[in-house]
């Protein structure tokens, strides 16, 4: 099988990291966190020969979320979040929409539990839940490539704050705890700053074990 391909466009004042995915070779395409400019991304996913098939969403806050509706309306793909998130993602005040002037919903297509595989063309994204910094956040794990979008869950040395609504510091203890049990070699792309792997995180990440 073709080597699945992993591109990064860091977009907005928080510097998020928003991801696309595709199978070289192949031209279905997955986004995740769409952070803003929904049809922008569409485009130049477009201009490289791929068609947006799927949006995956780690969680609703609104830095990873407000470029879905947009991106859903141009590309009709199937938006995908976990199960224990559609409350907060259908509240401006819980993903903190309303904070910046605009009040953001989205509406998930497919409400995920734990363990259930995504498929996208010949792509596979296993849904972990990982509550902590909201009640519904979660991460996407391709097995086979050893490949994890951690959203703000995980981060290089570092793990996702817990005082925003529904956050819970207990939760994320044992999230990150769940995380470090996969293998020491999966490479760790976070919602915002650098790319990591399991082993990094376990021999530096100051939060592992507090």
């Amino acid at each position: 099988m073709s080597e699945l391909k992993v591109g990064c466009i860091v977009m907005g004042i928080l510097e998020n990291n928003v991801y696309f995915v595709h199978r070289e070779g192949e031209y279905d395409a997955v986004i995740i966190d769409p952070n803003s400019q929904g049809a922008n991304l569409f485009t130049k996913l477009r201009e490289k020969g791929l068609t947006v098939k799927g949006i995956l969403l780690t969680h609703g806050h609104f830095d990873h979320i407000m470029g879905v509706n947009d991106l859903k309306e141009i590309s009709e793909a199937t938006i995908y979040a976990s199960e224990d998130e559609e409350n907060l993602l259908g509240d401006p005040q819980l993903n903190s929409s309303y904070k910046v002037g605009k009040s953001y919903t989205v509406k998930p297509d497919v409400l995920l539990k734990e363990g259930e595989v995504v498929e996208v063309g010949s792509m596979k994204f296993k849904m972990i839940k990982t509550p902590g910094h909201t009640e519904g956040s979660c991460c996407y794990y391709c097995e086979d490539e050893g490949i994890l979008f951690s959203g703000d869950t995980l981060f290089c040395e570092g793990a996702g704050r817990t005082d925003f609504e529904t956050g819970n510091a207990g939760q994320l203890k044992q999230s990150l705890k769940k995380l470090m049990e996969l293998p020491e070699n999966v490479k760790v792309y976070p919602g915002h700053g650098e790319f990591t792997t399991i082993e990094h995180e376990q021999m530096y990440n100051p939060f592992i074990g507090f």
